[in-house]
């Protein structure tokens, strides 16, 4: 009965004695709420104003725009550039069975 008392209280005291953690900061870590972003001030680095903001808009509009009517006037040489070498290749083409058929033409007679 001794020994039961003993184990009873030694684990009694082992249980009183472990280290616990305190309420508030249970609550802190709760409470807390987590946001993905941070609140940016009106004066702080990296705040842009709502006129910066729709100038920077609408100048990337306007490069993609330029950069769209790059590549219409790219495509516009370079089908002109392969025309003109059809073209090219159509007379020279022509030339070379003119050629062959002068000197075919002269034997024959």
């Amino acid at each position: 009965m001794k020994r039961l008392f003993i184990i009873l209280f030694s684990a009694l005291l082992l249980h009183a004695c472990s280290k616990r953690l305190p309420a508030t900061e249970a609550n802190e870590t709760i409470s807390q709420p987590h946001y993905d972003t941070m609140a940016v001030d009106s004066f702080s680095n990296g705040a842009v104003s709502v006129d910066v903001a729709r100038q920077i808009r609408m100048s990337s509009q306007k490069y993609k725009d330029s950069v769209k009517q790059a590549l219409k006037v790219q495509q516009e040489e370079k089908r002109i550039k392969d025309e003109v070498d059809k073209e090219n290749k159509k007379k020279t083409e022509e030339e070379k069975n003119k050629n062959t058929e002068k000197p075919l033409k002269e034997s024959n007679q």
